[in-house]
């Protein structure tokens, strides 16, 4: 019941990310990042739940565009640790934005109760999923 609805829904977010110059995978690298507390490359992929070294290319191209900043960790010099820019802020925001606005027409087809207790159950997996 869910797969088709993701599926679709990811399409829906492939042109607004292409619009924004991002990946879906530089995306989720964006918003892990976003307000959190400078990560660790290995901490970041299991965040994210990617393999840490599938993500290295993303963080290359992020990095190189100024959407990431990545610097030696002073305690282990193995380690990079990873923070989000002003401008990989930026462009994360527009994206998210954009992404917002098209989940509307998803959303806006439920009736106000039906959307508070949509938007509880999504926040109820994501919580769960994240302990």
């Amino acid at each position: 019941m869910l797969a088709p609805l993701l599926r679709d829904m990811a399409a829906a977010e492939l042109p607004v990310l292409e619009a924004h110059d991002l990946t879906m995978w530089g995306y989720v690298v964006l918003c892990a990042l976003d307000g959190g507390p400078v990560r660790t490359q290995a901490a970041l992929a299991e965040a994210i739940g990617a393999d840490k070294t599938r993500i290295i290319r993303t963080l290359d191209d992020l990095q190189d565009r100024g959407h990431i900043e990545r610097q030696v960790d002073p305690e282990d010099r193995r380690v990079r640790l990873l923070a989000i820019t002003a401008k990989g802020q930026k462009v994360k925001d527009a994206a998210q934005s954009d992404i917002q606005r098209g989940e509307e027409r998803w959303l806006g087809a439920l009736s106000a109760d039906e959307r508070r207790i949509f938007l509880r159950v999504l926040d109820l997996w994501t919580r769960a999923e994240n302990d």
